[in-house]
């Protein structure tokens, strides 16, 4: 819109004219009613000038704003690729320059990258507890710019239950109920991430074999402590899956198990051989293609 600075450009030539031929005035003592009328004309003119700064300072606003806009929207296309690409350090040093963002998609985004680099072999104890913690402010961060995001709701709850692994089982327990209702939030906002489905299958599944020991310390500590089934986590997986066919080699160790728990060997078979011939792209893919030959020697 180039109008509005070609004007603010001429817009300062008045006010030099009307305030000479104001000083003209009162050199040759003119009358009253002329000084008014020549500030009144001086007072227009700064006014028409200020509202051409504002206008100036509106345009300027608006291009940053846009600006800032495409820049964000770049990020988070780099972002998305090296994650794509298992390039987790770098994925971390691009993101973490934006941990002040005020943007809920790169947060949770840093938030994820940040867990994920806790994961790796090669960082040490202490990197990984700090990374884990660093990752839960992210993605409390992200949740509190945007409610609606149903990314940060998940990573809001993988983070606070990674969390729990430094604060004790009390912790942890109580941790659960609020795991439990990020992860059902995010699946009420996005029904079709087969992801958030798989997580809570996995809450599912952990409450539903979790020991004696441990199930008598939840009822001490709670009214009513947090409780699942193997059927209800089976129903999970399966929604994962229907959501996202053979999306994650884990949901479909996670199947073959639950049919374990269950007792039905022959649906177990077929998912764990489903995993055991999963492609592993990451070091997790290894993991899960080495428990699912154990647990189909062991049938």
């Amino acid at each position: 819109r180039p109008a509005p600075t070609a004007t603010a450009a001429a817009a300062p030539a008045p006010p030099a004219r009307q305030l000479t031929h104001v000083l003209r005035c009162e050199a040759t003592a003119a009358p009253p009613l002329r000084l008014r009328s020549g500030s009144f004309k001086r007072g227009i003119a700064l006014s028409t000038g200020s509202f051409l700064v504002y206008e100036t300072y509106r345009l300027i606003s608006r291009f940053a704003e846009v600006h800032a806009s495409f820049k964000v929207e770049e990020v988070i296309e780099q972002a998305d690729y090296l994650y794509g690409s298992g390039e987790t350090e770098k994925l971390y040093r691009l993101l973490v320059q934006h941990k002040n963002s005020e943007d809920a998609e790169l947060l949770w985004r840093l938030a994820r990258a940040s867990r994920d680099l806790a994961q790796l072999s090669s960082t040490s104890t202490e990197e990984k507890k700090q990374l884990v913690y660093e990752a839960l402010e992210y993605a409390k961060k992200a949740l509190e710019k945007n409610e609606s995001n149903f990314a940060a709701h998940k990573w809001y709850a993988i983070c606070i239950s990674d969390v729990g692994d430094y604060e004790g089982i009390k912790a942890k327990i109580a941790n659960a109920f609020v795991i439990k209702e990020h992860f059902q939030k995010a699946i009420e906002l996005n029904p079709k991430d087969a992801t958030s489905i798989h997580l809570m299958g996995i809450w599912c599944y952990s409450f539903a074999e979790m020991p004696w020991c441990q199930r008598k310390i939840a009822a001490v500590l709670f009214a009513t402590p947090p409780t699942s089934t193997y059927k209800e986590a089976l129903r999970y997986f399966h929604m994962a899956e229907e959501a996202d066919p053979n999306f994650y080699s884990k949901n479909l160790l996670f199947l073959g198990k639950t049919y374990l728990k269950l007792n039905n060997k022959k649906m177990a078979l077929l998912w764990l051989s489903k995993a055991k011939d999963y492609p592993a792209h990451t070091e997790e893919d290894k993991q899960v293609q080495k428990e699912a030959l154990e647990l189909l020697n062991s049938i």
